[in-house]
């Protein structure tokens, strides 16, 4: 390195700045590898993109982690890069933490380009159906999408949400709106088969469609490790292949709860305590939405301390005060 600093020494003088920032040698050199631009960059750029980071909301305890993931970020220009970008994100947002948060979760965001990348993927969101409103929601809580390619990536879900039925007007932007991360998801090798999956226990497409509308990131959960798995479970309790089904069709989210923490105390909980039977949570899936200790434990001690007996659906679909109203429990 020369006396002006200027880094004539491989990485020298960025070598410093990161050292007067704590960064040790090893993670150091890991960036210089990652990212070879970095070893050019001047301490008075580096130090004007890290000042920068932090002006917007970005706590300092965080920003070597920000910049371990994307080294990149040191060496972009403020001016052409960095600030449009950060203003762009500031106007899709209602709060000025949002922008902070969204870049310190995916510092890649502030590498892509305003015009190249983020307005197309604006007008791409508008065109599957997400409201005005709430495109800028779905950006910013999912930064990963500007890096996805439109015509090919996005294109290819988008046909794949349609060619399951969902191809009216808006239904598309409903699902990215509900689950904006299903974008991430390889088609062939993750959701198709997660379909095949579905229909092979006995699922209608009108029972797909409403799953993937309503509980899409079922789709993204391995068929092996995890769904298979809560069905073969769901038979080994004593439910019959058409009780699979209603459950399935009524709460998907039961092929992916966990079956220790989730599936088998309100099993145990249904069958041992409240002596009911398999056939009455197959008829009330959403049995299986409710907190165990607060709702289900709570109510049943509630209306067995009077001697009330009634349905599932009864006891859980509706809330705490209309509950206590419904059952004279006050």
């Amino acid at each position: 390195m020369d006396s002006n600093g200027n880094g004539n020494q491989k990485g020298g003088s960025i070598m410093w700045f990161f050292r007067d920032r704590g960064f040790n040698d090893k993670s150091i050199n890991e960036m210089l590898k990652r990212c070879r631009r970095l070893e050019s960059v001047q301490n008075e750029r580096a130090s004007e993109n890290w000042d920068y980071l932090k002006s917007i909301g970005i706590p300092e305890r965080k920003l070597p982690h920000v910049v371990s993931k994307c080294p990149k970020i040191l060496a972009l220009g403020l001016d052409d890069k960095v600030i449009p970008m950060v203003q762009c994100l500031g106007i899709l947002g209602t709060k000025p933490e949002e922008v902070a948060s969204c870049i310190a979760r995916f510092p890649h965001i502030l590498s892509h380009g305003v015009e190249e990348k983020l307005c197309p993927l604006l007008a791409f969101l508008e065109s599957v159906g997400v409201p005005q409103k709430q495109i800028g929601k779905i950006v910013l809580l999912n930064p990963r999408l500007v890096s996805y390619s439109i015509e090919s990536k996005m294109a290819e879900m988008v046909n794949f949400l349609t060619s399951l039925g969902l191809d009216k007007e808006g239904m598309v932007g409903k699902v990215l709106m509900r689950n904006p991360f299903i974008m991430g998801y390889n088609v062939q090798k993750r959701l198709c088969p997660t379909v095949e999956f579905l229909k092979s226990i006995g699922l209608s497409d009108a029972n797909i469609q409403s799953a993937v509308m309503n509980f899409s990131q079922v789709l993204s959960r391995d068929v092996h490790k995890i769904l298979r798995p809560n069905v073969e479970y769901l038979r080994k309790c004593g439910f019959q292949d058409g009780e699979i089904v209603s459950l399935v069709a009524g709460y998907p989210p039961i092929l992916i709860k966990s079956i220790r923490n989730s599936l088998e105390p309100k099993i145990r909980f249904l069958t041992e305590a409240m002596n009911r039977q398999l056939n009455e949570a197959a008829e009330y899936p959403d049995f299986f939405r409710h907190g165990l200790k607060k709702r289900v434990e709570l109510r049943y001690k509630l209306l067995s301390r009077k001697g009330i007996t009634c349905s599932l659906s009864e006891m859980l679909d509706c809330d705490h005060k209309k509950f206590i109203m419904k059952f004279s429990l006050s």
